[in-house]
């Protein structure tokens, strides 16, 4: 079973404004982090109230936060959440999501201060970690127990085609997820489990046995797509830990040990770096054997970026449309041609296949790990993770006549 797309609505309005067609670095500076005050710092508040958790938490429910820890809870997706029927709600057009996401989560929450996530360090004065958004959505606390027991009993009514467990910069992170790895396999035998790693925390080994303990696919998020975006929204720019060094190094291990397929790395555009930036980014992840899973750049509420104008959408089916080519058709970048400011200005195919390719719409859904239907359609939808509703980047769902004529649009001429 699979998710069936819902009837047609009307769109919420979100205000969505004209922009220009390429974010520049310039125009895309983060803010400076605030410093929190020591008493609210590691989870200080949580950890002072001391609130026994109790089942399902749902973020800003007008209670105290409860003391949440993993492995003994984890957070999930707001679809996840709806689809294994933990919370209630309703998707735009799809009825559920086809990977179970799930977080690590502690009340120290994550120790990195990444520019453009909800879940950032800074915002340990204002929000503590269960109550904050990530990837535009709020995401539940849930008992590990309770989501094995769901799993097992059928409760996703097969709709779940892979399971994606999130590290964050934590102390405990690296055995943690050894332990819900763990977990999952000796129960659920029928769905394959991605990691989406924390290199900074990782060595060689740590990817090995996560490996041995039968991990599918690995993942590492490098987001910012060239070094001097990275070290501006993830790195010292920032007071964060994080270097474009160790990254690249963690997944090149995973490369040797997962295998070609069997390996990916995120990447967002839209935050400063060029076109032909991103793209060498692809096609270097190509030629090791993996993929690059994409996502456009939102202004993530409470972040250090929530002041930026999003990708605009030209600019994102450019990109989206040229990393499906390399990903999936063989065409390589030096086949393609870029203007001199980094725009794609030629995919390097005759326009009746870059045509039907374009009408197949297979290149403008969201990209990640894949699942049952094809090797380039993703389980992990992440639906609307990265955009509204009203102006959709990433599809969730498989494009349908008007969707298309709607991204030919945004594409230009």
């Amino acid at each position: 079973m699979s998710c069936s797309e819902m009837p047609r609505q009307v769109a919420p309005d979100f205000g969505v404004e004209k922009r220009q067609d390429m974010n520049i670095a310039k125009e895309m500076q983060p803010r400076v982090p605030d410093v929190a005050p020591k008493d609210v710092r590691n989870g200080g508040r949580v950890k002072g109230n001391d609130v026994a958790a109790k089942g399902l938490y749902r973020p800003d429910y007008r209670v105290l936060t409860p003391n949440m820890r993993s492995p003994e809870f984890v957070q999930m997706s707001t679809a996840a959440a709806i689809t294994l029927g933990v919370a209630p709600g309703k998707m735009y057009r799809t009825g559920c999501t086809r990977c179970l996401n799930l977080l690590l989560t502690y009340p120290e929450g994550c120790r990195a201060n990444c520019a453009y996530c909800g879940l950032a360090r800074h915002r340990e004065a204002e929000r503590d970690f269960a109550d904050r958004n990530f990837i535009r959505v709020d995401w539940p606390a849930v008992p590990y127990d309770d989501v094995l027991d769901i799993m097992a009993a059928g409760g996703d009514q097969g709709r779940f085609h892979r399971m994606c467990i999130s590290m964050i910069t934590h102390p405990n992170s690296d055995a943690d997820t050894v332990t819900v790895l763990r977990r999952w396999n000796e129960r659920i035998k029928h769905i394959p489990v991605s990691i989406l790693s924390n290199p900074t925390t990782m060595q060689r080994q740590d990817v090995q046995q996560l490996h041995d303990l039968g991990a599918d696919i690995f993942t590492v998020a490098i987001d910012a797509a060239s070094p001097t975006v990275f070290e501006r929204t993830r790195g010292s720019g920032v007071q964060s830990p994080h270097s474009w060094k160790k990254y690249w190094s963690i997944l090149e291990h995973a490369a040797d040990i997962f295998g070609p397929e069997k390996f990916g790395a995120h990447l967002i555009v839209g935050m400063g770096e060029t076109e032909f930036d991103v793209l060498t980014q692809v096609q270097k992840l190509r030629d090791m054997g993996g993929h690059s899973h994409m996502f456009a750049f939102f202004p993530e509420k409470g972040s250090l970026m929530d002041h930026l104008p999003p990708t605009p959408r030209g600019q994102w089916r450019r990109v989206q449309l040229a990393r499906y080519l390399i990903d999936y058709r063989g065409v390589k970048l030096d086949r393609m041609s870029f203007d001199e400011a980094g725009r794609v200005t030629s995919f390097g195919l005759p326009q009746a296949e870059l045509d039907a390719i374009i009408d197949a719409g297979t290149a403008f859904r969201t990209s990640g790990c894949p699942g049952k239907e094809g090797e380039d359609i993703s389980a992990c939808d992440r639906p609307f993770g990265d955009s509204p509703p009203s102006d959709i980047a990433s599809y969730p769902f498989k494009l349908n006549k008007k969707d298309v004529a709607k991204v030919r649009r945004q594409l230009g001429p």
